[in-house]
């Protein structure tokens, strides 16, 4: 007996979903991709080596921040300020291990892994600025040899170095400092290489993260000391503990951040995630450097007006007293570590090109400075202060 027209319509559609549930079985067990429901975001719990009331906290924010919103929110990075999981110093063993899925630093804090990972900033760069330093790690060769150089302490990061740093201040002092003399026998905190050179130069260093800086000079356990720049130096707390500062100086010239990540983490985001992060380093570089200009020219002007700071050029006679013992603790080194000689190298023959062609191509800026505002556009060397602020025209 033939079913009714409504049974057999029941009947096809039960045929139909049975089929399709059998073919979905067979496709998955050919290989054809299955489809797999949509998992929550990635997390990565950071840690930066800096205070957070720091702008270098709010730069490692603010990387953050592009990526988290360049993603969607499908990753998520988290930054704490320095100390809330590890020391500033310990960071890149932390990211190494997965302690820390990465983190924003200088490469001048391992330099107690290896000395010339401090190559990436600390030191004349054969006068190179920062963004030339940084134009040499991403197309002279850099990028490479740092690979080589994390791969030789076993460190499991994947690195961008970005940001570039304006020249860093000599630093902080009771009193100007006239002469190499002067520095002599000072209880004086830097980092990196840094701290051979001014140990060359009869300076008793004492390395200190940033946060415990200005502490250590209100107790007198340092006679002067450098961190960074004018907004770093203000919200520390320098102006508090010194009202002389130190510009110009050839121990950090060319600084750049670091940002870090651990490379197992890494290597498992997307391909696309990857491209995100890589675009986004070069996008917060830029950010960076604008808002640097923007906030230390604003502070710089506000140390001097308001916290009564005077500033003064470090004298020509000491930088070249800094080039001869940087000089002289660079041979050192490379005698005693390839990698660092061959670093130095590499970036030797490109500063040599790079720069030639920059001091014949670039106007100087101060002739015009001086027409328009007709007043120093530095402070006066020779421990004169600084009263470009205050000055009138003529």
């Amino acid at each position: 007996m033939r079913k009714a027209p409504k049974e057999e319509a029941v009947a096809k559609r039960r045929k139909f979903i049975t089929g399709a549930a059998v073919a979905a079985a067979g496709a998955s067990t050919l290989g054809f991709p299955s489809i797999v429901k949509a998992q929550g975001p990635i997390s990565m719990r950071w840690q930066s080596t800096w205070p957070a009331k720091d702008i270098f906290h709010e730069y490692a924010n603010d990387f953050a921040k592009k990526v988290n919103d360049m993603t969607g929110g499908e990753l998520r990075i988290e930054v704490l300020p320095a100390g809330a999981v590890v020391p500033a110093f310990g960071l890149l063993d932390a990211v190494t291990k997965g302690t820390l899925d990465g983190g924003h630093g200088v490469m001048v804090y391992h330099y107690g892994k290896q000395a010339a990972l401090a190559l990436w900033g600390s030191g004349p760069a054969f006068g190179m600025d920062a963004q030339q330093l940084l134009a040499w790690h991403k197309y002279g060769g850099g990028r490479q040899l740092m690979e080589k150089l994390y791969s030789s302490v076993g460190a499991n990061v994947i690195s961008f170095p970005y940001g570039p740093m304006w020249t860093q201040p000599l630093g902080w002092f009771k009193k100007p400092i006239r002469t190499a003399a002067d520095l002599k026998g000072l209880k004086y905190r830097t980092v990196g290489l840094s701290v051979d050179v001014f140990t060359a130069m009869g300076v008793a260093v004492n390395a200190l993260p940033g946060g415990e800086i200005v502490p250590a000079m209100d107790r007198g356990l340092l006679d002067g000391a450098e961190f960074n720049n004018m907004s770093s130096d203000r919200v520390l707390g320098f102006p508090d503990v010194s009202k002389v500062c130190m510009l110009q100086s050839y121990h950090q010239n060319a600084e750049q951040f670091e940002i870090l990540f651990n490379k197992t983490k890494y290597d498992s985001l997307p391909a696309r995630m990857k491209a995100i992060i890589e675009n986004g380093v070069e996008a917060a570089s830029q950010d960076l450097v604008w808002k640097s200009i923007d906030r230390y020219s604003k502070d710089y002007i506000e140390m001097e007006t308001k916290d009564k700071v005077a500033f003064y050029r470090t004298p020509p006679e000491l930088l070249q007293a800094q080039l001869r013992a940087y000089d002289q603790v660079a041979a050192k080194k490379s005698a005693e570590n390839p990698l660092f000689k061959e670093i130095t190298e590499s970036q030797r023959i490109f500063a040599q090109r790079v720069l030639r062609w920059d001091f014949n191509n670039n106007v100087d800026r101060r002739m015009a400075y001086n027409h328009y505002f007709g007043r120093p556009a530095a402070a006066p060397a020779k421990g004169a202060p600084d009263k470009g602020a205050a000055a009138k025209k003529g």
